[in-house]
């Protein structure tokens, strides 16, 4: 245990008020740890812009856990150590011989902390990361280790668990065969294409992300990133639904160096190296900044995307970039996807929270219309009276609260606001 001075966020916009950081070395010390304290929140690697990670008692990292990935072939799957991050485990799967179906843009984020949240990276048929578990171990608030698995009665609430249930220390995880991917950039596609034509676009590669900085009615960029060996998903190398190929490499960012993303260009390399946006050895994205993300209905899309080129004049001049992707449907109770295939709209703001959040609170007065919810771990204002009406399962993940943790040691500020009725 290491007493803790002032520590924040990876954003440096949540300074964090636990007066205690453990760092076990072992599975029974964090059992030990757990079992002592009076309060106590599982704190992954800092990828998150509020007070999700943060307690009033102690924060403990599983980054001092032994690091395993014990992939089963024949029952394809794989068991990871939910401290470590994606950069640390893609690697030694793609040696087994193995990948997941999906990453996010950053590799850095920590497996427990991604499925706890339900990030996503993009893709139609992608469903976000934590639809993969297929199991979790879990320390409880008395110590113990508890062992969930998918057949289990509660297990679709308890995946995407906001760090309300326990410590979760190895997850196991859907793998495919391993395959390659390459992606190319595509530049200046008018909005206006996107009113008839989103859904193709979508579906022109594996994975798909839009960008635009709404200075002007176009996207700035089009990431298409498509499975080596598959026909269905070729896209021409001339003019795109009259956007044309980057002659370059590019940084989804203005101004910011095109070589921390991974290679575009068309040139193959494995899922791990391509589907994420950026390398594992940089900073991502544009460090300096601060994020809200809003998960709206497919069938929304081309309404979200009116609505905000509406907000353009008041949200350009405090956005650095806005990216557009879809999510597959699945069935986990408080995921923003629950039951719903949706496109999320992705901000990167300035770091400037004075400026962002009236901005912040004017695109979420617009996107509730349609039926938005926030991404967890980003900036929003979002009323906890609406974010708990969005999910209908919330009183169900509440019956999983009272099993697990009946007399609240995980309970901090920001699961009161939003967990709480």
């Amino acid at each position: 245990m290491s007493a803790v001075s002032r520590r924040t966020n990876w954003a440096g916009n949540i300074a964090f008020a636990a007066p205690e950081l453990h760092r076990p070395a072992t599975l029974s010390e964090l059992q030990a740890v757990v079992a002592r304290a009076s309060r106590l929140r599982a704190l992954g690697t800092g990828h998150s812009f509020n007070d999700i990670a943060d307690s009033p008692g102690a924060q403990v990292s599983l980054a001092g856990l032994p690091p395993e990935v014990e992939a089963d072939s024949a029952r394809s799957v794989a068991r990871v150590s939910a401290g470590l991050t994606y950069a640390e485990v893609a690697p030694r799967l793609h040696a087994a011989g193995f990948a997941l179906r999906a990453m996010a843009s950053l590799p850095h984020i920590s497996v427990g902390g991604a499925c706890a949240t339900a990030t996503h990276g993009s893709g139609i048929a992608s469903q976000n990361l934590a639809a993969a578990v297929t199991a979790m171990e879990m320390v409880t608030a008395d110590g113990d280790l508890v062992s969930l698995h998918r057949k289990d009665d509660g297990f679709s609430g308890a995946v995407v668990h906001l760090g309300a249930l326990g410590v979760v220390v190895s997850l196991t995880l859907e793998v495919v065969p391993a395959f390659d991917v390459a992606q190319q950039v595509y530049e200046n596609l008018p909005l206006a294409v996107l009113d008839d034509h989103f859904a193709d676009i979508m579906a022109a590669g594996y994975s798909v992300s839009l960008f635009t900085d709404w200075r002007a009615p176009r996207l700035t960029q089009v990431w298409v990133k498509q499975r080596v060996g598959d026909p269905a998903a070729e896209v021409a190398e001339a003019p795109w639904f009259t956007a044309m190929p980057a002659d370059g490499p590019r940084h989804p960012v203005p101004g910011q160096p095109a070589q921390t993303c991974t290679e575009q260009l068309g040139v193959p390399g494995p899922w791990y190296a391509r589907l994420p946006h950026f390398r594992p050895g940089f900073t991502p994205s544009a460090g300096d900044e601060l994020q809200s993300e809003y998960l709206l209905p497919t069938e929304q899309t081309v309404a979200g995307l009116h609505a905000l080129g509406q907000l353009s004049q008041a949200v350009a001049p405090v956005l650095q970039i806005c990216e557009v992707r879809a999510i597959a449907a699945d069935e986990l109770w408080l995921s923003p996807c629950y039951q719903r295939d949706t496109v999320g709209f992705h901000f990167t703001w300035v770091p400037d929270a004075d400026r962002v959040l009236p901005v912040v609170r004017l695109v979420e007065q617009r996107l509730a219309l349609l039926d938005a919810r926030p991404h967890w771990g980003k900036v929003f204002t979002t009323p906890p009276e609406a974010l708990r009406a969005s999910y209908q399962r919330l009183p169900d993940f509440l019956g999983l609260i009272g099993r697990y943790d009946p007399a609240g040691k995980f309970r901090n500020a920001y699961t009161g606001r939003y967990l709480a009725g």
